[in-house]
């Protein structure tokens, strides 16, 4: 217990002295004032973030904001700090309400917009009666910061009671907008409503809306572009001369420096022309090119979603890319996940033509340093053997692999040779175990796949019964005996 007349100690107790003697200007200028309080705020945020509870210095804080009535950091802040404590206090809320309110109805837009917001989050029930009608003013107002953050208030209102949405009629004030206001965020956010609200069929089905869409796109932000061209892909057209208009009015989002939109865009395409076979074609050759500059970007991430989409696109159109190959062949500094999928991609457009310029790749890549992405190489290879007619050169390059002296090189090509031995159990005739080391395949799945070989061909293969002795470690004796 601290004595008689000795200030509490603690974080609370040193904020709490300080915001009560910010209350006062004192012989400080205002804008000294204004300093002191923005970082007191700061450290009040700061705690608050770690979990401490400043609940408490709520009076302190509102007397401080309320005497700085022109600034807006201030306001952020205290905003933020109303916003956190509410769900847990819901009395604290209460007490805000009334400033809240009071804002909403400032001069500044950027005041009413964050008032609005704030108002809007403090996800209270009992107190969404204080809430509808700030929310209803501001659909209407002047500015569309505040318009903006009107509609996603209405989203916050229908998920805590949709009933209120409905017999306040905001779902069709909301479409209202969507249909005539000049902000595109507005209709970009009215859109996320909808969307959410009455559920992407019947958003699609009011073909002026499509329209109005489609026609203002360029205006949206990349993220708002990506949300249109995601529904006009679940959008039905008429007949096939609607979806030639669609087309030619999202031609120019194929070209565009933002990946998702591109990656959208020929979702739009690919989808709205599955039935029309001559057009589809055309579009798989055109979306083509851009699949090509999306991958050779430097960017990893933005890499791999794109060949992500252009393995899906192989699997059901592999000879739009035969003649493409070198697009998908790995870069030195392509990370081991990116090389995984280019050497998929690769397995499934290899054909006559291409084969061997394929093979030849990939045999490079099986000397990579990393053991995973030799045996990704290796394993290609295996696949490319079994999906084409002329194996016998892929088969030398798999019996190459067995003499290259690396253990995890030898395991995986054991597994590919098992594999292809399956399916061409001709080729058991001409095979060579090299200069293998049974001791030295330690993989179990390299183990039963040599197993298997010694098993099933061992009339053609040299010396097999060291093999199989040295599997069981007894091949001192009977190699003797042999």
């Amino acid at each position: 217990m601290s004595k008689r007349g000795t200030k509490p100690r603690g974080e609370f107790a040193e904020l709490s002295a300080q915001l009560q003697g910010l209350c006062m200007q004192g012989k400080r200028s205002n804008e000294e004032l204004r300093h002191a309080k923005k970082e007191a705020f700061k450290k009040v945020i700061n705690y608050m973030t770690l979990g401490m509870d400043m609940s408490g210095l709520f009076p302190m804080m509102t007397s401080c904001a309320n005497l700085s009535p022109d600034d807006i950091v201030l306001k952020k802040m205290m905003y933020l700090y109303i916003t956190h404590y509410a769900a847990s206090t819901p009395d604290l809320a209460l007490l805000a309400i009334n400033q809240l309110q009071k804002d909403c109805q400032d001069q500044d837009p950027t005041v009413r917009g964050l008032a609005l917001r704030s108002l809007c989050s403090l996800r209270i029930p009992n107190l969404l009666e204080y809430v509808v009608t700030p929310v209803t003013v501001g659909l209407d107002d002047r500015h569309p910061y505040v318009r903006r953050t009107a509609v996603m208030g209405v989203l916050k209102i229908w998920h805590m009671n949709p009933d209120i949405v409905e017999s306040q009629g905001m779902l069709q004030h909301v479409q209202a907008l969507l249909g005539q206001d000049s902000d595109p965020q507005v209709m970009a956010n009215g859109l996320t409503l909808l969307m959410q609200v009455q559920g992407v069929k019947r958003v699609v089905s009011n073909k002026a809306l499509m329209y109005t869409l489609m026609n203002r796109i360029k205006e949206f932000s990349d993220w708002s572009q990506c949300q249109v061209l995601e529904l006009v892909s679940h959008y039905t057209p008429e007949n096939d001369s609607e979806v030639y208009d669609l087309l030619n009015a999202l031609e120019d989002r194929l070209a565009v420096n933002n990946s998702a939109v591109v990656l959208g865009a020929m979702k739009v395409f690919l989808f709205q022309t599955l039935n029309m076979t001559v057009t589809h074609q055309q579009v798989l050759e055109r979306v083509k090119e851009q699949l090509k500059s999306l991958i050779a970007r430097d960017d990893p991430a933005t890499a791999y979603a794109v060949l992500c989409h252009a393995r899906l696109l192989v699997s059901r159109a592999a000879m739009i890319f035969e003649s493409d190959y070198m697009a998908f062949y790995c870069r030195s500094h392509d990370p081991w996940y990116v090389k995984q999928l280019k050497m998929e991609i690769l397995t499934l457009i290899a054909s006559s033509t291409n084969v061997y310029d394929i093979i030849g790749e990939l045999t490079e890549y099986a000397r990579d340093i990393s053991a995973d992405t030799a045996r990704l190489a290796v394993k290609a290879v295996g696949r490319i053997a079994l999906s084409v007619s002329d194996v016998n050169g892929i088969v030398e390059r798999l019996l190459m692999f067995l003499e290259s002296g690396y253990d995890h090189i030898v395991a995986e090509t054991l597994i590919q040779l098992k594999d292809l031995l399956r399916r061409y159990p001709d080729l058991g005739e001409v095979f060579s175990m090299g200069d293998i080391r049974p001791a030295n395949v330690t993989d179990k799945e390299a183990r039963a796949a040599l197993v298997w070989i010694l098993g099933q061909f061992a009339q053609h293969i040299q010396g097999t019964a060291c093999f199989q002795a040295a599997m069981l470690g007894q091949q001192g004796v009977i190699c003797c005996r042999n």
